[in-house]
């Protein structure tokens, strides 16, 4: 399994910090342009179509057209864990999205946040393997060329947004 981790400080409370990542809403404005991406659907775990909150349980079907290249590529990510604790400027919290289609066998992505001096540290942390058996296993670590543009753009665009 190959892992990818980066971590950015934003100048902004934890609170709004956390909500904007809470929705859908905060998938997209994170997302660049040039993925195509639209969310097809987003259901909560008691099957409420576009819910406020993106909970333990909530699935998203997801499209995307890298480039406007090639045929539109589906997949479902589906909230599996999600917890905030503390209060008084000592919060933290995460929760985890699984991916299923699209071009990987595995997709395992940890959102952190941390109340820090200054604002809010957050980190991603994602656990990969390519589709494609042998030889997406092989090509797994080399997957990170892509993965470092698209999180300094998402980290980017957190700062932009939120401070």
């Amino acid at each position: 399994m190959s892992t990818y981790e980066r971590s950015v400080h934003v100048d902004a409370p934890f609170e709004d910090v956390w909500e904007f990542h809470s929705t859908i809403d905060g998938l997209d404005a994170l997302t660049p342009g040039w993925v195509n991406l639209r969310a097809e659907s987003v259901r909560g775990p008691d099957g409420e179509e576009d819910p406020d909150e993106m909970i333990v349980g909530t699935t998203a079907i997801v499209s995307l057209r890298p480039f406007g290249v090639g045929p539109r590529q589906e997949s479902t990510t589906r909230i599996v864990e999600r917890e905030r604790t503390g209060g008084d400027g000592r919060e933290t919290g995460y929760f985890v999205d699984e991916m299923s289609g699209g071009p990987f066998a595995h997709w395992r992505h940890t959102h952190r946040f941390e109340a820090v001096e200054g604002g809010t540290r957050i980190t991603d942390h994602v656990e990969y393997r390519l589709a494609g058996g042998a030889l997406g296993r092989l090509a797994s670590p080399l997957a990170v060329v892509g993965f470092a543009p698209m999180f300094r753009y998402r980290h980017r665009e957190t700062k932009q947004l939120l401070e």
